[in-house]
């Protein structure tokens, strides 16, 4: 069974970028995406423990059903709820730009336990490749911390004498 990183996003564009991202660089892992809050949620109620990270936008668009009516597909804020009722099992990279969203999402997760990241979207979808990878791949294999064989070699030492 492969571990997941799960995504609630929905701008398509978006979606396809952060796709790419993971498919280019995390092959292994399985990428689930998701614009709905409540799909999101019961996605991670059966596969909780088998997730690597969650990504979290807040602010999802009204999006038509099969009858053509609106519906409200939730916020980012009903997965963070969702998730304080469970035992933190990965990191939570909250990318939004709804500071007050965000802040709240942090507080909560935070005081359950759960280890979060914040991304602040900029320029059109550059930021994608660049701060939300970096910070989804930090929250996956943590930073990059130097070993006692590079910390030598910085300073001009080696092993051998």
């Amino acid at each position: 069974m492969a571990m997941k990183i799960v995504v609630l996003e929905d701008n398509a564009e978006r979606v396809a970028l952060m796709r790419d991202c993971v498919a280019d660089r995390f092959p292994m892992y399985d990428g689930h995406f998701f614009d709905d809050a409540r799909d999101a949620v019961r996605f991670l109620d059966d596969h909780l423990a088998e997730t690597l990270v969650i990504a979290l936008d807040n602010d999802l668009e009204l999006k038509a059903d099969t009858d053509g009516q609106l519906v409200d597909p939730g916020e980012g804020r009903d997965v963070a709820a969702f998730l304080t009722t469970k035992q933190p099992v990965c990191p939570v990279v909250i990318h939004t730009t709804n500071t007050d969203a965000a802040e709240a999402m942090q507080a909560s997760l935070r005081g359950a336990g759960w280890k979060t990241r914040r991304v602040v979207p900029f320029d059109d979808m550059n930021w994608i490749a660049t701060d939300w990878f970096a910070t989804v791949r930090r929250a996956i294999v943590g930073p990059i911390t130097p070993t006692k064989a590079t910390s030598a070699i910085k300073r001009g030492q080696s092993d051998r004498t």
